[in-house]
């Protein structure tokens, strides 16, 4: 099927190169790279993460295909293949990065408790609260945890991306996102070292 006046959809021209490169044509990988990675940067960078990483994970995409070529079947699928990959190496990527945040963010204020200012007490404290609400998130039902996720790495979540990575309907990610928030908030002011 070819998309309107004549020309083919990018579905079908990442079809046919990832077709020829596996009949055999190394330089139809070249046309995949240079026709998908621009897309694949930006589907990252729709997760939330900034260039550098983006490249990174876009990097690992076509690693990871040229690693698992043989699996995928159905050429057609190349394109949602690569899309579904840069999206959980983008969510990989990002939860990589807030671990190390928070890691650091507790070494600093191990690191000021010793000056003895104000400022080492609300360092404490932030560390303190981080600390309670990551306990309770992952008390959250998995459902909850992977959508609160997806939809906090971007700035502006695209609904329908969201929905098929989660295996959700559209219409329900809004609602199921609040009463998921709804559960957090309850169960934070139910527990007494909440300060917020």
């Amino acid at each position: 099927m070819q998309a309107e006046g004549g020309t083919r959809s990018l579905a079908e021209e990442a079809s046919a190169a990832f077709t020829a490169y596996r009949d055999g044509h190394p330089e139809a990988m070249g046309t995949l790279v240079d026709a998908l990675t621009p897309l694949l940067w930006h589907t990252a960078r729709a997760q939330g993460l900034g260039a550098a990483q983006a490249e990174d994970v876009v990097q690992n995409t076509w690693l990871q295909l040229l690693q698992h070529q043989h699996g995928i079947t159905d050429p057609g699928g190349v394109l949602k293949w690569l899309l579904t990959t840069t999206r959980r190496e983008a969510w990989a990527s990002s939860r990589k990065t807030r671990r190390e945040d928070f890691r650091e963010d507790v070494a600093d204020a191990g690191e000021a408790a010793g000056t003895g200012s104000d400022e080492t007490l609300d360092v404490v404290l932030r560390s303190q609260d981080q600390g309670l609400l990551w306990r309770h998130f992952k008390e959250l039902p998995d459902r909850c945890q992977a959508l609160l996720r997806v939809i906090a790495l971007a700035e502006r979540p695209d609904y329908a991306q969201v929905a098929q990575a989660l295996g959700m309907p559209v219409g329900s990610i809004g609602p199921t996102r609040g009463r998921c928030l709804a559960k957090l908030r309850n169960a934070l002011v139910g527990d007494p070292g909440w300060a917020a």
